[in-house]
């Protein structure tokens, strides 16, 4: 089984950027199909990107319209989310999701207008 931690949430104004992290342990990340989803107040948890462990092979959500990148660093153990030019409605915990089946426990992230 493997254990996943997010980092790097926080608050940042309309059109700044974070970086969000999810560090592995227990497991070898590139043996998953890693994704990221978000869930607003009220609202259900949806996908925001999806990175395969077939290399280059990449999904997003269509809401993302370019401004979001996910990628995996394997010797890390690690995937990222870099989010730039952020919009009040990104406003939401984002989670780590390994193989539709391991959840990390979130990490906020909340944009200002």
């Amino acid at each position: 089984q493997v254990q996943l931690v997010e980092s790097g949430g926080g608050v940042v104004q309309a059109g700044g950027s974070l970086r969000l992290s999810c560090a592995a342990s227990g497991r070898t990340l590139s043996n998953y199909d890693m994704g990221w989803f978000r869930q607003a107040p009220g609202k259900e948890r949806e996908l925001v990107a999806r990175i395969l462990k077939t290399p280059g092979v990449r999904y997003y959500a269509e809401f993302v319209e370019g401004r979001f990148t996910i990628s995996r660093d394997n010797a890390k153990n690690t995937v990222y989310l870099q989010m730039n030019n952020l919009k009040p409605d990104d406003t939401a915990v984002y989670y780590c999701n390994a193989d539709k089946k391991f959840w990390g426990q979130g990490t906020q992230v909340t944009v200002s207008s």
